[in-house]
């Protein structure tokens, strides 16, 4: 990750416009920064490159511990995608050993993933690193910065949820 500040990085030009509509300028901007730098480094850790894991991986992995064993549907439901991606983003974690897929017990047909002793193991490391890199990066926040941070920040993603539920977004048309 380069150390040097990148265009992207820039304060942001005068506001030309009101005020909210340069605050709001503002904000899409340090969101998407924040979703680049949070893509770029996997969110690891401490310069753990070991440590680092795909984002569908994580949030697949983190369902699975937090709710247990569940079929394909139930997973895609809750994690609002399609169960042909579920299917896609599972196959590797399956592969390497990460998650178990056995035969759901009233319904032979149907498959049910569980988290594997090893997808435990591994989810639980990369927690740690993780947790490691947000205590570094707000160290010098009060407690309060960070609880503020966190209920504003899950009260954005909320939004999003809702907002994705009520009117997923659409390819562009062609013209």
């Amino acid at each position: 990750m380069p150390t040097t500040p990148d265009m992207t990085t820039a304060p942001p030009a005068p506001r030309e416009a009101s005020p909210e509509s340069g605050l709001l300028d503002d904000l899409q901007h340090q969101v998407a920064l924040f979703a680049r730098r949070a893509e770029q480094t996997r969110l690891g850790g401490v310069g753990q490159v070991r440590n680092s894991m795909d984002r569908a991986a994580y949030l697949l992995l983190n369902r699975l511990d937090r709710e247990g064993p569940m079929g394909v549907k139930a997973l895609a439901a809750g994690m609002g995608i399609d169960s042909s991606t579920v299917t896609r983003q599972v196959a590797p974690l399956v592969d390497t050993g990460l998650v178990k897929r056995t035969s759901h017990p009233e319904d032979g047909r149907a498959v049910v993933l569980q988290l594997s002793a090893r997808g435990k193991a591994r989810l639980d490391e990369v927690r740690s690193s993780r947790r490691q890199l947000m205590e570094l990066l707000t160290e010098d926040w009060a407690d309060e910065e960070r609880e503020s941070f966190c209920d504003l920040l899950t009260r954005f993603n909320d939004a999003l949820s809702a907002r994705m539920a009520a009117a997923p977004l659409q390819e562009p048309q062609a013209s």
